[in-house]
């Protein structure tokens, strides 16, 4: 008989997403996963095969990063509040929990990399940058890189003779290859072509046979890193070899985001690759020795993360607009969140395609069934700003329509899922471009009959609510209610006191430093307008949050006051990313309620139940 799977991850009123398992290399029966655990994200282990869940940690505000090595032993991070600490083990059935390995420094996770043998590479950021150590479980890690610049350690090849860390991917230092001794081997830049490491194949691999223009033919057993290369508008893939350097795959590319995976196993040279496109997916397979892409079936939708698994199955995360997300298998086997929560599904969702100067708007709208147009409208917008919104169950969105609103989930310029171009359109500078398509679908939808004039609200976390700010200060008449949960809200501010990634990202996106290029900050920042806001306006902010830190924040809000505008303030005490469903359950009620009362006519929404009914 097969054994029921564990309850659906992390699901506090859809709150979180849940999170792919991790499958042990021995075993595919044996899974690691962050599950829900009284509303905060946990990990647990879990044997198919007996049927047996264990929850192996239990910390007052979360626990989200593990993996699982080849002895079976579960790393997981032990972070505080602020988002630093250090990696942890235990044994997959149970006992004690130890530092994973000494020699350490405390710090941001920035990527773990277990090799087979027991060999070990942990990524961890600090004040000072990036330090990359090398060791094994239990012991005391060695230094193999210490640098300012920003960067993540991607992978460590299977015979743990080389690691790939990336940096930016449209810096000069896109992809480093460097020895265990610390010797770079390589440096592939992305400066005129944006490019990222996807990891190194499960052992040594041939190489993909030669096309016309390839050149040689492969040299077997030799280590192979998977890479993603934008080039003229379409994303490529490719592999890097010692020796023989990059090489692109003609025959296997795409023209909007894409992202890849190495199936496991010996002498391998398969690679399932995930595509996001106008706010949905799709899964393929390729074969490097054959050069063949093959779609994989699955349901239309959003796949929020797809991974192949030892036994060649694959397992991912699916959901659309009326189906809360859960891990499937392409198998049917039982995999632990595939249980779900009975959630309201209300609204009749449509595409909306609005003219614009780079190419045309997408819009996913959701409106009220049997209640008479035109509706309350909020636009929900998206953060990022390189991400964007899909064709997935969406809590608030139900939350809003179920109380009479309609909602546009606008993809404007800067999201990923519409091609490189879109991507890098900025032709009204920062936060303008984006703000300008907000008003585009806007005035589409009241000019169709969707929205009301007089009743039109933004709502938007992180980039989101920095473009929710901007738009209030910038449109101050098309707008009567905000709702900015985490925003950027002072560019220069943010930028004094973000992480070096966070200022390398600024650096590029702005064409400098705040001292090198100020007229381009204080061009984009809220606070430059935020005494222009005329309507109802809730600031949401965290404490401890390192990508949006509390010091800008107060620097808006001191602008606000001078100013004279009325607003709410809400503080949370976590980082930018909570563990916590408590956390997350009060900032949507909060939002909620205000959003409610900030639209005429509108009804106040009901409040979420923290404990929905299972099924």
């Amino acid at each position: 008989m097969t054994p029921a799977p564990p309850k659906a991850a992390t699901r506090t009123y859809g709150v979180y997403r849940p999170v792919l398992p991790v499958t042990s290399p021995r075993n595919p029966d044996r899974m690691v996963y962050t599950g829900d655990a009284d509303g905060r994200c946990e990990i647990f282990a879990w044997d198919r095969s007996s049927g047996v869940e264990r929850q192996l940690t239990d910390r007052p505000h979360g626990t989200l990063l593990c993996a699982v090595d080849d002895d079976e032993a579960v790393w997981w991070f032990d972070e505080d509040r602020g988002g630093s600490g250090g990696w942890r083990t235990q044994d997959f059935h149970g006992g004690p929990d130890r530092p994973a390995m000494a020699g350490v420094p405390y710090g941001r996770p920035a990527g773990l990399a277990l090799a087979a043998g027991g060999t070990v590479a942990v990524g961890i950021r600090s004040p000072e940058g990036l330090s990359v150590h090398m060791g094994r479980r239990g012991g005391t890690g060695t230094s193999v890189l210490r640098t300012t610049d920003s960067g993540t350690l991607c992978d460590l090849a299977p015979d743990g003779g080389l690691l790939a860390v990336s940096g930016p991917a449209h810096s000069a230092r896109a992809v480093t290859l460097l020895t265990p001794d610390g010797t770079t081997v390589a440096v592939l830049s992305g400066t005129r072509e944006r490019t990222w490491a996807l990891g190194f194949a499960p052992t040594p691999t041939p190489l993909p046979g030669p096309t016309p223009s390839c050149g040689p033919a492969p040299t077997p057993g030799r280590t192979l890193l998977l890479v993603m290369r934008e080039r003229a508008g379409r994303y490529h893939l490719g592999t890097w070899a010692p020796g023989r350097g990059l090489e692109l795959l003609p025959w296997c590319s795409f023209d909007t985001e894409t992202t890849a995976r190495w199936y496991p196993g010996p002498g391998g040279t398969r690679v399932l690759l995930r595509q996001d496109r106008h706010g949905r997916s799709r899964l393929f397979t390729a074969d490097l020795d054959r050069r063949e892409l093959t779609p994989v079936p699955t349901p239309e939708g959003s796949i929020l993360d797809a991974s192949p698994a030892a036994d060649g199955d694959v397992h991912f995360i699916w959901t659309d607009a009326v189906n809360v997300p859960r891990a499937l298998s392409l198998s049917g086997a039982p995999l632990p969140g595939q249980s779900q929560w009975r959630l309201p599904r209300f609204g009749h969702r449509q595409d909306l395609w609005t003219p614009g100067p780079d190419g045309p708007v997408h819009t996913f709208v959701t409106t009220p069934v049997g209640r008479p147009a035109p509706h309350p409208l909020i636009l929900l917008v998206h953060g990022g700003p390189a991400d964007h919104d899909r064709d997935a169950y969406d809590p608030m969105v139900q939350a809003l329509v179920g109380s009479g609103h309609a909602v546009a989930r606008v993809n404007y310029r800067g999201s990923t899922g519409y091609g490189p171009r879109w991507r890098s359109a900025y032709s009204e500078g920062v936060g303008h471009t984006q703000v300008a398509d907000l008003v585009r679908a806007r005035a589409e939808l009241l000019d169709r009959g969707i929205g009301r004039e007089g009743a039109v609200g933004l709502c938007g976390t992180s980039w989101g609510g920095y473009l929710t700010l901007l738009a209030m200060g910038t449109r101050p008449d098309l707008w009567n209610v905000g709702v900015a949960v985490k925003p950027l809200a002072d560019c220069v501010t943010a930028f004094r006191h973000s992480t070096p990634a966070l200022q390398a990202l600024d650096t590029a996106l702005f064409g400098g430093t705040p001292d090198e290029v100020p007229d381009a900050y204080a061009h984009a920042s809220p606070s430059s307008y935020a005494a222009a806001i005329r309507s109802p306006l809730l600031v949401v902010a965290a404490r401890r949050d390192a990508k949006c830190p509390p010091e800008q924040i107060e620097a808006y809000l001191a602008v606000l006051r001078a100013g004279g505008v009325a607003h709410e303030l809400m503080w949370l005490d976590s980082g930018h990313d909570g563990y916590d469903g408590a956390d997350h359950l009060a900032v949507i009620q909060r939002s909620l309620k205000f959003l409610g009362r900030g639209l005429p006519s509108a009804p106040v929404p009901a409040e979420p139940s923290p404990h929905p009914e299972r099924r």
